[in-house]
């Protein structure tokens, strides 16, 4: 063979080699066994530049660092070598073998696919405590706690949670901290008390050593159920600039960051119920100190002439979680629909202000109409027993207007007529009537006139008879209307709140819980999700309602410390009249 084919040979095989060099792409963790208390670390690795990289979903692990990208492009004896990894740093959540599922990655029009690797987790293991290791320091000198105000309270009786993040002043924090798990407590109602970002720092002590602290949230919980209650833990990812023993051209130490994922863990309450010795028949779930006040606008009035009935309840307690007393007025007296109107602001104590209840009164005839006093039943907690206040009697004097059949009856009974001789003397007996000049009456226009209308009149009743027999045959559409009807009645307080997302879910919230104590015929302290679940399927709600309307709970819950937008406002409105309309006409009652 000639030497210059031999030459092309070998230029043909180089190239060949150079054209299909193998495509890798792999992934490596720092270890495959690790405690419940250690970080994993792992990497994808390529040796050649892609797009449209897709991580695993990490089952059994939080990512609590990464993506970081790194990229290595170096030329060795005028060969390149090329190098593009991703990086993640992962939190074990339980003990276990878990498996790292695949990553992919797309080359050259190609996707390639990392082996899954299996990691095992085992109980939290012992770390060293060397004063120079940063992940030691860092976990020995920043501490998250939640300080509860009272372990073991009464059901509806305030409590708060104070989550306070103590750092020694041998580490500092510079950069945001993030939020990884958020307490849900659940079987509570809930406010949160936020510091809209506004953070001071406290100087204290945590375990008898001085430390810098700042108050990151208080909460305030109303317990909603009796017995042993979670209150799950707040859990934060932050970064902790640690100080090593290096130093830089100036002298100053060089710190390193590292980020540490810190637990407030778990709390557990124990919740007491209400004594049932001394309860009163009339107590409705009210807990706190309060004061209650009746009054009206006026006391004296003309039959027709409207005048204004308050109620009202102040003090510190649960105002928002039991209903006003109802209130009972004479027939005589037209009582419409209440306006609620609440002055309800939280602290770190619990809810304090007014909730007002005003009703629009109108007196039908003349009279002097009592308003019994009514009662209000509250538990004190600070004296273990149950308070009963009562109103005023009131009374409403209505000085001009008709008078009442049993009125003219009475009258009638009690008076005896006596008759005078003179009492028809101006009755005259020659009247010297005059004839009257003009046209006759009979059969004129107008005679005709007042004829013919009632009969012209009789198609229209009789249409409008059967139209009023068709709406009234019409039960699907009667029984569609009527709930449309109660829905918008039990949320117009909040259809009124849809430019203040607070105020707009308390009402809607408020509203959900007043339409389930009025079909349900359940108290305050029943208002858990599953038990409303159950009772609106044991009444055959049909599942997707029963769901709908659970969202629309945890909505109202999630929106006092989510953002939010006025669509998502609208269409919770929206949602909610449609959840209520539906429950309305598929519940069935027993019996």
């Amino acid at each position: 063979m000639k030497p210059k084919a031999i030459l092309y040979i070998l230029i043909f095989i180089f190239c060949s080699a150079s054209g299909f060099a193998q495509v890798t792409f792999d992934a490596k963790v720092s270890k495959k066994r690790l405690g419940i208390n250690e970080r994993l670390r792992i990497d994808f690795e390529m040796n050649k530049d892609g797009d449209n990289f897709n991580p695993p979903d990490f089952n059994g692990f939080r990512v609590v660092g990464g993506p970081n990208q790194s990229i290595s492009n170096s030329y060795i004896n005028g060969k390149r070598s090329y190098s593009k990894t991703y990086s993640y740093f992962l939190a074990p959540q339980s003990q276990g073998k878990f498996t790292i599922g695949q990553a992919t990655i797309e080359i050259d029009g190609e996707t390639y696919k990392s082996l899954p690797i299996q990691v095992q987790v085992t109980s939290a293991v012992s770390q060293p405590k060397d004063g120079n290791n940063a992940d030691y320091v860092a976990s020995e000198k920043v501490h998250l706690v939640a300080e509860v105000s009272n372990n073991n309270p009464y059901l509806n009786q305030a409590i708060s949670v104070v989550y306070k993040l103590y750092v020694s002043h041998d580490v500092s924090i510079t950069s945001s901290w993030r939020e990884i798990d958020t307490p849900k407590f659940a079987d509570f109602w809930s406010q949160n008390i936020d510091n809209q970002g506004n953070f001071k720092v406290y100087e204290g002590q945590y375990q008898g050593e001085n430390y810098r602290y700042v108050i990151l949230r208080t909460t305030v919980l109303y317990p909603q159920k009796t017995g042993k209650l979670d209150i799950e833990p707040l859990t934060l990812d932050v970064p902790i600039d640690v100080p090593t023993n290096r130093r830089d051209f100036f002298g100053r130490r060089v710190t390193t960051r590292v980020n540490k994922t810190i637990s407030a863990g778990k709390r557990s309450i124990n919740v007491k119920p209400l004594p049932a010795e001394g309860k009163p028949d009339d107590f409705a779930g009210a807990v706190g100190d309060f004061d209650f006040n009746v009054s009206v606008n006026k006391n004296t009035l003309d039959a027709n002439e409207s005048f204004e009935l308050t109620t009202s309840i102040s003090g510190n307690g649960n105002l928002k979680l039991f209903e006003l007393p109802n209130v009972t007025l004479p027939n005589s007296l037209e009582v419409y629909e209440p306006e609620r109107s609440e002055k309800v602001r939280t602290t770190r104590s619990g809810m304090n202000g007014s909730v007002t209840e005003k009703y629009t009164v109108v007196p039908q005839f003349k009279g002097n109409y009592p308003i019994r006093p009514l009662t209000f039943s509250y538990f004190d907690p600070k004296t273990e027993t149950y308070k009963t206040l009562s109103s005023n009697e009131i009374i409403i004097d209505v000085e001009n207007g008709p008078v009442t059949a049993s009125a003219n009856k009475e009258t009638t009974e009690k008076k005896e007529v006596v008759l005078d001789k003179d009492q028809f003397k101006y009755i005259k007996l020659d009247a010297n009537l005059q004839p009257i000049a003009g046209t006759s009456f009979f059969k004129s226009t107008l005679f005709w006139s007042l004829i013919g209308a009632p009969l012209l009149l009789i198609p229209l009743f009789i249409l409008a008879g059967k139209k009023r027999r068709e709406r009234l045959a019409d039960v699907q559409g009667n029984k569609v209307r009527r709930a449309n009807k109660l829905a918008k009645k039990y949320l117009s307080e909040a259809k009124k709140q849809m430019t203040n997302k607070a105020v707009f879910y308390e009402s809607l919230e408020r509203a959900l819980h007043n339409y389930l104590k009025a079909k349900l015929n359940i108290e305050t302290s029943d208002f858990s999700k599953e038990r409303i679940a159950s009772l609106l399927s044991e009444r055959n709600v049909q599942s997707s309602t029963v769901t709908s309307f659970i969202d629309l709970l945890k909505s109202c819950e999630f929106a006092r410390y989510t953002p939010t937008s006025s669509v998502a406002i609208k269409e919770d409105y929206e949602k909610a009249v449609t959840v209520i309309s539906e429950i309305d006409k598929q519940i069935q009652y027993p019996g």
